[in-house]
């Protein structure tokens, strides 16, 4: 039996996810989370042999808790699945340790099958998100960066992008400054152009 820990903020997600692994016959989902602080906690408590992330939750993001499950519990493996399948993020993953990454539109039965490669010591990376890693290049943002950003291009104000990621007003014009800069644009919306083109955001 793989034993699964689902952490994912929305809870129709993680219920959905949950409740089709425990479909399975060799699988079981033995533990939730809403947030990154509860993944590991919940983690270090039950010990899972996989891990299934959200890419953004509520601190420590998906890749962080990935990469502290690494160090904190070696035969705890982590899979990301996310609607946020950037380049940039992929390569964040795998070399925090992530052994599994996949995009949520996946079916029930690719992620049951990638869940047991994974808990016997495989990888999986979704192919087309492989691919677009690869053209893309390196990208100079960090993953809190590249999110900001992916929003300002939305054209939502700093006050809006503060609110849907969790910061502070100040620390989302720090990212955008940051960005700007790393990015030689004028200003945000071309910033936004620029790693959009690139395929970082």
């Amino acid at each position: 039996m793989i034993r699964i820990l689902v952490a994912d903020d929305e809870h129709l997600i993680r219920d959905a996810i949950a409740g089709l692994l425990d479909l399975e016959d060799d699988l079981e989902v033995v533990g939730h989370a809403a947030s990154g602080a509860e993944a590991l906690a919940a983690a270090l408590r039950l010990n899972p042999d996989v891990a299934l992330l959200d890419l953004q939750m509520p601190a420590p993001d998906g890749i962080e808790v990935a990469r502290r499950l690494t160090v904190e519990l070696p035969d705890c493996r982590a899979i990301i699945v996310t609607s946020h399948g950037r380049p940039g993020y992929l390569k964040s993953a795998l070399a925090a340790g992530v052994r599994g990454f996949l995009p949520k539109t996946v079916s029930s039965r690719t992620l049951a099958q990638v869940v047991r490669k994974v808990a016997e010591g495989g990888r999986h990376v979704d192919p087309e998100l492989a691919a677009e890693a690869i053209g893309a290049g390196d990208s100079p943002l960090t993953p809190r960066e590249a999110d900001v950003l992916a929003l300002a291009r939305d054209g939502a104000p700093v006050n809006e992008i503060a609110r849907r990621v969790s910061l502070s007003p100040g620390t989302v014009r720090n990212y955008l400054a940051a960005a700007i800069a790393k990015l030689h644009a004028a200003n945000r919306h071309e910033a936004a152009r620029i790693a959009a083109e690139h395929g970082w955001i």
